[in-house]
């Protein structure tokens, strides 16, 4: 849902994406990606492959022909307020979330030369498929009086069904991680749902464009009927969804009520109030676990691999929820990927099957 002409706003102030109450920057009228002069990207076509060549594996699943847990989204560089940087992205966190709690894991990614070559050592259980690219979709956010603004400084080539190695295509979880619009909808088709395989998204990257400078701004999901169908699960922040609903939660919570009816299993996290499981329109929350919060990066990547792991194994989406919750917990009271537990740090804080 689009506001009216901003320019009668005058200056329009730094407001983080997830604080973003009611102004969604126009966009041609169609809330697509903006067009932006960031390094490694064709601007004349969004879903343009810069690269022209498939995916190497660079580094082997351990066992098995295909892995468990395959996710698929931009790595990223993510650069810091001191001007440090670090990996992170969607497939980082949920990968080495699903590989801690014993599924084989594997990701399919691009990015350029220096950031693959120190990939697979950064990642030394995860199968890695990866193309090269002029640039590596790197984030840098700024903060002024408690607020977030987030600017997309380069991006990577889009990823295409071709980087998707032959023999990984029959795994049986499938997680699409997009951060900055990178997955085309010929990927999505590309899984479709079967018997004995779970296809799941977190939608985050389809709901973010950026304007010349880089700053990021939400946009509208703007073939969501589309998407949700070819969907078992769909899990995201309720937070993303408040700039398309004026701020107001129980907006959020109608739109999220009507994706649910599309889509099998939908489930939004809440922060510190934990989650909420929607089946068929009918929405049942979980508490979150009580923790310390050091570090909240990732927490929800983390939410979202530990929901498909537990339900892939035991086929209760209740219960999945509360673990994953769990999960989570544990994962913000530690520094970045540190946090991640294993399953018996897991066991510890809440009574599983052995």
């Amino acid at each position: 849902m689009h506001t009216a002409d901003l320019s009668a706003l005058g200056r329009f102030p730094d407001i983080p994406i997830k604080k973003l109450i009611c102004f969604i920057a126009p966009h041609e009228g169609r809330g697509e990606l903006a067009t932006s002069p960031l390094v490694g990207r064709d601007k004349s076509d969004p879903y343009n492959n810069c690269g022209g060549s498939m995916s190497s594996i660079l580094q082997p699943i351990k066992k098995g022909a295909a892995p468990d847990f395959l996710t698929i989204g931009h790595v990223t560089r993510d650069i810091h307020p001191d001007g440090s940087n670090s990996p992170g992205g969607t497939v980082i966190f949920t990968a080495l979330t699903a590989h801690r709690l014993g599924l084989v894991a594997a990701i399919v990614t691009c990015a350029d030369a220096q950031l693959l070559a120190k990939l697979p050592a950064s990642l030394p259980e995860i199968g890695i498929a990866a193309r090269t690219s002029l640039a590596t979709t790197t984030f840098a956010n700024s903060y002024r009086e408690g607020f977030r603004t987030q600017y997309l400084r380069a991006r990577a080539d889009q990823l295409q069904v071709k980087d998707v190695p032959k023999s990984w295509c029959d795994a049986p979880l499938v997680l699409l991680g997009p951060l900055d619009q990178e997955l085309s909808p010929e990927l999505v088709r590309f899984f479709p749902r079967r018997s004995g395989t779970i296809i799941a998204a977190t939608p985050q990257g389809w709901l973010r464009r950026w304007d010349d400078d880089g700053r990021v701004w939400p946009t509208p999901w703007t073939v969501a009927e589309e998407t949700l169908s070819l969907l078992d699960i769909l899990i995201l922040s309720r937070d993303d969804l408040l700039p398309f609903a004026n701020g107001n939660s129980t907006d959020a919570d109608t739109m999220l009520t009507s994706w649910s009816i599309q889509v099998p299993l939908l489930v939004a996290t809440d922060g510190r109030y934990g989650a909420i499981l929607f089946q068929h329109g009918v929405a049942e929350r979980f508490p979150a676990y009580p923790a310390h919060e050091v570090d909240p990066t990732g927490a929800g990547d983390v939410f979202a691999a530990a929901f498909l792991v537990h339900y892939h194994r035991y086929g209760d989406p209740r219960k999945a929820v509360d673990f994953a919750n769990c999960v989570a917990s544990l994962s913000i009271e530690h520094v970045g990927i540190e946090g991640i537990p294993t399953m018996e740090m897991v066991r510890e804080r809440i009574r599983l099957p052995s």
